[in-house]
């Protein structure tokens, strides 16, 4: 495998924004947007059909996202890196940040990383991630926008299914989350989790910990599950109906 440093070193950029200068109520983000691993990194040894599951990214989420972005007239932030090079969801000495196997599957190219391979990918995708991030969240600081991270979920985990058509991920200041809870419940026809199948404690919330809960914004994390979100009318379906419920949470209620 090559190793990434040499002249192959990927000249990208860790993210992407959409809409970054509109002036609604929210941020939009999207950290496992992407399954892509740059050609440096000869796929982290790992053929395509494995790169294409879950392990790599949140099939649909993208797709949600952008067209949430567009009805809400919202800036989006998104990743363009698989979270198997690192996971942008993570604090940077995560025992998870960069994993040697996941879903029962070995990730040869992160076995027995170095420190400074470590450090690298540090470099090269997270810490300019975040720090793009941390920079349009304080563009916008002054109107005091919410931030909702949109992310899926694999529907059967371990042999095990889940029931959440969608779940709130949420911590202390729960007004919008809760609010969400209730909207999005409304129609009954669909399994609403709180907390589920993910929550806080279980560190899958660093990136709205660091960016709205700690500088005191409204912050949401939607674990929407992959097998309702396959298509691009189901992607529609979901982001009309998160639209919806968003639109009815008044800034001046957060």
């Amino acid at each position: 495998m090559q190793q990434a440093g040499d002249s192959a070193e990927w000249a990208g950029e860790a993210f992407g924004i959409l809409r970054p200068d509109r002036q609604g109520d929210f941020i939009l983000v999207c950290d496992h947007a992407s399954n892509f691993v740059p050609d440096a990194w000869d796929g982290l040894g790992l053929g395509e059909a494995d790169r294409a599951r879950h392990i790599a990214w949140d099939p649909g989420a993208l797709g949600v996202a952008a067209r949430l972005s567009a009805l809400l007239d919202a800036p989006l932030f998104h990743a363009r890196v698989s979270r198997l090079l690192l996971d942008l969801n993570r604090s940077p000495d995560s025992p998870t940040l960069i994993v040697e196997e996941s879903e029962g599957t070995a990730i040869p190219g992160n076995r027995g990383l170095s420190a400074e391979e470590r450090e690298r990918r540090l470099a090269l995708f997270y810490h300019p991630y975040h720090e793009a991030l941390s920079a349009l969240v304080e563009r916008h600081a002054a109107r005091r926008p919410a931030l909702v991270a949109v992310h899926s979920f694999t529907p059967v985990y371990h042999g095990k299914q889940r029931p959440w058509a969608i779940g709130v991920l949420f911590d202390e200041d729960r007004k919008l989350a809760d609010h969400l809870l209730s909207e999005l419940a409304k129609p009954g026809d669909k399994v609403v989790g709180a907390n589920e199948p993910y929550a806080p404690k279980d560190g899958v919330y660093w990136t709205m910990q660091t960016h709205g809960h700690d500088r005191g914004l409204e912050s949401v994390m939607l674990e929407i599950s992959s097998a309702e979100i396959e298509s691009e009318e189901q992607q529609e379906d979901w982001a009309g109906r998160l639209a919806a419920a968003l639109r009815t949470f008044a800034p001046e209620s957060a």
